[in-house]
């Protein structure tokens, strides 16, 4: 499959995400052309400060290889990860990252800082940025307007 087919998966489970009311992120981990992780954001459902959809893939990937290093491991992302994020990415070894959009405001991997290509690192990611950023976007663009509407009703 291509980088758009699983940014596609990845998208999907961004849009289950915004159904809970979550902020719409999804992510799929790919190891050898399968999928072996997802996640999408459930911070707020699980009131868990960790359940960023990148951590919950990278976990899910982690119990089906049976390995905490992830070597070989694609994780395709909607939006660009936060610090927490990108350092998880980085600690556990994971070989290439694809992500959507861009995030001005807390992303670690271009935006902000740039924690997966830091050359200070004993790892570094293959970056692909912008795979599908414009449906990645729109998705967030509607949540947060949404919430915003609703947030004047009340």
């Amino acid at each position: 499959m291509s980088d758009e087919a699983f940014m596609q998966q990845a998208l999907m489970l961004a849009r289950e995400a915004a159904e809970l009311g979550e902020v719409p992120v999804g992510a799929v981990a790919v190891h050898d052309g399968v999928v072996i992780g997802t996640g999408f954001n459930r911070r707020e459902v699980d009131r868990n400060p960790l359940a960023h959809a990148e951590v919950l893939a990278l976990d899910a990937a982690s119990k089906h290889l049976g390995v905490w290093r992830l070597t070989g491991v694609t994780l395709y992302v909607t939006l660009e990860p936060c610090a927490m994020c990108a350092g998880a990415l980085v600690q556990s070894r994971v070989t290439r990252l694809v992500l959507g959009a861009m995030d001005p405001k807390a992303g670690a991997v271009g935006s902000l800082y740039n924690l997966a290509e830091e050359p200070r690192h004993n790892h570094r990611l293959q970056v692909t940025r912008g795979i599908l950023a414009d449906e990645s976007r729109q998705l967030l663009k509607s949540f947060f307007e949404r919430l915003r509407a609703k947030r004047r009703e009340n």
